[in-house]
């Protein structure tokens, strides 16, 4: 499993004209490891989602679509989408976010077959 982190730790570089000390041409890469903690991991199940932004955050509700059997007021049936988790991420982690998705899903197509969104185009098996 991939995993980004936000938190921007930048290497050390030593003052531009200290004595004794060579001007770095690059900043050279640096390893860090990341362990995850995972004792207060929960699961959740989602097939909806809804985005809302602002100037400083993106915020992703996600949830479940009920379909009720009970008519609306219209007499048709009517959908509710219900709201069970909240992930607020500021813009960096957002797009590195849909970087990270894009490439599983590129992968899982490579793998199994193009995915169609629309549910009338997908064969049936």
């Amino acid at each position: 499993m991939a995993t980004m982190s936000d938190g921007g730790a930048q290497a050390q570089r030593p003052a531009a004209g200290q004595p004794g000390q060579q001007q770095p041409t690059q900043a050279t890469p640096q390893e860090i490891r990341v362990h995850l903690d995972e004792r207060n991991l929960h699961t959740s199940y989602a097939n909806t989602f809804h985005v809302n932004a602002t100037p400083e955050e993106v915020m992703i509700d996600f949830g479940l679509n009920l379909v009720s059997r009970v008519p609306g007021p219209t007499g048709q049936p009517e959908v509710l989408s219900q709201s069970n988790n909240r992930v607020i991420l500021n813009y960096f982690l957002a797009k590195r976010l849909a970087i990270m998705l894009g490439q599983v899903v590129r992968q899982y197509e490579e793998q199994f077959g193009q995915l169609e969104l629309d549910p009338a185009k997908r064969r049936k098996s």
